[in-house]
């Protein structure tokens, strides 16, 4: 009697093998040691520098994970003062796997962060009082003094972009803006602690609120999506593109 052929089920191939990258195994060094030295909100961590030549790394790769650990709220970097502990160590939470969603969800905020100030930023245009140009400017003055104390100027910057806002005169534009301000506040860390990206953050703060000012809905609505396409550029974008 015949034997019927054997069948074979079709199997996925297996997922490829995930890389860490060097600013991750940072990160978990430095959730390490932040676990075994016992340290709590509102301890120390030593200097940039210090942290670097006792990893063995350079500093722009240390930036970097510091930058990820602050995103996901483990650390402070405060003009100053320095790294400054944020949270306990979650045992039962991977920083790294939070470091990666929050990588993969930033185009998507950066879509949508796109689309509501360059609105927001037309409509400030028709629609600002003399006292939102007010706040606007005082917005902008903040920054500048931020940022000329080797600051990076994140008060000054959540300032310009509230102002904005509000000028626009527009409660369901804000609504949403306020639902996405968390969001928002990472890709503000992530950006403006790119060397030299708060200065040139501010200049074009400046082009925003001058085209705001002559009621130019247009180049305002311009001036701002050029703004977020400069200030999106951040490193963990680039790798993640770069990533094979």
């Amino acid at each position: 009697m015949t034997q019927p052929p054997a069948t074979h089920r079709s199997v996925a191939a297996p997922a490829r093998v995930h890389r860490p990258r060097l600013y991750e195994q940072i990160v978990e060094l430095l959730v390490d040691h932040i676990r075994t030295q016992g340290l709590e909100p509102g301890d120390r961590l030593p200097p940039e520098r210090e942290l670097a030549q006792a990893l063995g790394v350079s500093r722009a790769s240390l930036a970097q994970a510091l930058v990820a650990l602050e995103v996901v709220g483990q650390v402070h970097v405060r003009h100053g003062e320095g790294i400054v502990v944020t949270a306990p160590p979650d045992p039962e939470r991977s920083l790294v796997e939070a470091v990666r969603h929050h990588q993969d969800t930033l185009p998507d905020v950066i879509d949508a962060r796109s689309a509501l100030e360059a609105k927001l930023a037309e409509l400030a245009a028709e629609r600002h009082t003399a006292e939102d140009m007010a706040e606007i400017d005082a917005a902008l003055a903040e920054m500048e003094q931020q940022v000329a104390a080797g600051s990076r100027g994140l008060e000054g910057d959540r300032a310009f972009h509230e102002a904005v806002t509000s000028a626009a005169h527009s409660r369901v534009l804000q609504r949403l803006m306020a639902e996405i301000r968390e969001l928002i506040l990472e890709t503000r860390i992530e950006s403006l602690s790119q060397p030299g990206r708060p200065q040139e953050s501010l200049e074009m703060h400046r082009a925003v609120a001058e085209a705001i000012r002559r009621r130019d809905g247009a180049a305002a609505a311009a001036a701002m999506t050029h703004h977020i396409a400069v200030v999106s550029d951040v490193a963990l974008l680039r790798e993640q593109k770069e990533q094979p």
